[in-house]
């Protein structure tokens, strides 16, 4: 059961609630003894698990490559993730998947700097050894971190990823045409005005806020295939759009001023893909960079031979960092992959700072079979888990708020006047002990009947005079009593 609930969790992408609803309408399993988990017992499984990939023995060896990265949320926090693998487990003509991949460090910290990182990596050592290679995106605290880790371990390479350097070549080019920012602001404003009419089917894709310059692919597409249909009017004219061309031609014929754009555009996105492609199925080696060279579409502007050649000499000049006969990744695409399973697997709370969910990504990785769930639940406890969540996470941002809301609402207690049961923190007449007090007004005693209430000397009674609030403060379970005008 608890291998069928954490595969629907992590490789069919199902929420918690979903995955403990799934099973508990096709049956537990076989067996009619057992009942279906609760979906909040089914996180604990995960998280249970996910600890014990943390801390299960790795073999220590020399090849171990290394790919780290910072998951940020909302807050100071940042976690960097080291996830592993041995070179002689690499697979051959294919992109590594999750299974392929060990957990080596999870490290929640408030202070991402290139000397904590450093810090990380080199008590990762002495996990799995000195690793044969670190590949990284070259962020200033990772690459900051993995030279000075290199400089005292000279026999590690730092690869760097092959994506986010196809994305620095895109930025560079796209933030100094002014065709493209032309074109986006024109998409947005195009999304906006044709969303709600007949014309919906023609909407341009949302615009990404982070690494929006890898939305080259969706918005190039969709500008050459719309322009295509506007090229060919009988299409839309026809069954089953029926639509007027002279409004479609008003709301995006400006895609014709972007047609040699596009164009170009394109071509450059066929020579990025098809470079990611060669890395991410047959890594690197040497001669990789005349491999590749040869493996890359041929293309007629002269910006997107000019990035070819840039990407060739990119490959070429990282292949030179591996040794003959060997094979290293020159991506973290499957780490990438990772994070964005861990934000769909927290949905909304991805929004809300780090929780104990960040665990989950030792049971994302590496192979599950039901005899290493077994060891794993035998391994670490429920008390293992929140022991590492308070000493590695903290008061999440979660609690946080959750703290500060709960105070604000105790804070004040209305009282609606009477001697009924305004405030809820009372109950009147339904205690059996009680506190008498004149009241410093009236002289009136005539409480009725309050239970473990500290009220002060002055304060005034419920029947004859005009207060109406109370503020309650939960730790010292007293009251105060605030008077208010009539």
């Amino acid at each position: 059961m608890v291998q069928r609930f954490v595969s629907l969790v992590t490789v069919c992408g199902t929420s918690l609630r979903c995955a403990a609803s799934v099973i508990t309408l096709y049956g537990p399993s076989a067996r009619y003894d057992e009942t279906a988990p609760d979906w909040s017992t089914g996180r604990l499984w995960l998280l249970r698990i996910g600890l014990a990939a943390l801390l299960r023995p790795k073999v220590v060896a020399e090849d171990w490559v290394w790919m780290i990265d910072h998951s940020i949320q909302i807050g100071q926090c940042k976690c960097l993730v080291i996830l592993g693998i041995r070179l002689s487990e690499l697979p051959v003509g294919q992109p590594l998947c999750h299974q392929d991949m060990e957990l080596i460090a999870l490290e929640p910290m408030t202070n991402a700097t290139k000397e904590t990182v450093d810090v990380c990596l080199e008590d990762a050592v002495s996990r799995t050894g000195v690793p044969r290679a670190i590949v990284d995106d070259h962020g200033a605290d990772l690459h900051g971190g993995a030279k000075m880790f290199i400089d005292r371990h000279p026999e590690t390479d730092e690869i760097y990823d092959i994506k986010h350097m196809a994305a620095c070549l895109l930025k560079a080019r796209l933030e100094k045409d002014e065709r493209w920012k032309s074109f986006a602001s024109q998409s947005g404003l195009a999304k906006s005005a044709i969303q709600q009419t007949e014309l919906a089917f023609l909407v341009p894709p949302s615009q990404r806020s982070k690494a929006r310059f890898m939305n080259l692919h969706e918005l190039v597409k969709w500008g050459r295939e719309t322009l295509a249909l506007i090229d060919d009017p009988c299409r839309l004219e026809a069954a089953p759009f029926q639509v007027s061309m002279e409004r479609v031609r008003a709301k995006l014929g400006w895609l014709v001023e972007f047609r040699e754009a596009l164009a170009e555009w394109s071509q450059w996105h066929e020579v990025i893909e098809a470079a990611l492609n060669f890395v991410r199925c047959r890594c690197l080696y040497v001669g990789a960079g005349v491999d590749m060279a040869a493996a890359l579409p041929a293309v007629s502007a002269s910006t997107a031979i000019e990035l070819r050649e840039e990407l060739i000499r990119f490959v070429t000049v990282e292949s030179s960092k591996v040794r003959i006969g060997e094979r290293l990744p020159g991506t973290t695409e499957v780490l990438e992959s990772c994070f964005g399973k861990l934000k769909g697997l927290e949905d909304g709370q991805s929004k809300s700072g780090f929780t104990g969910l960040v665990l989950s990504l030792g049971a994302i990785v590496s192979k599950r079979t039901i005899e290493t769930i077994g060891e794993a639940l035998e391994r670490c406890r429920v008390r293992d888990v929140w022991d590492w969540c308070r000493e590695k996470l903290g008061v999440s941002v979660q609690s946080l708020r959750k703290q500060a809301n709960s105070r604000l609402r105790r804070s004040k207690e209305v009282v609606r006047g009477g001697l009924g049961p305004a405030c809820p923190a009372i109950r009147i007449s339904d205690r059996a002990a009680s506190r008498r007090h004149a009241c410093s007004r009236c002289g009136s005693s005539s409480w009725g009947v309050i239970d473990q209430c500290c009220f002060s000397e002055s304060a005034w009674c419920w029947r004859s005079c005009s207060w109406r609030v109370l503020q309650f403060t939960a730790r010292q379970n007293s009251f105060r009593t605030t008077r208010m005008p009539n």
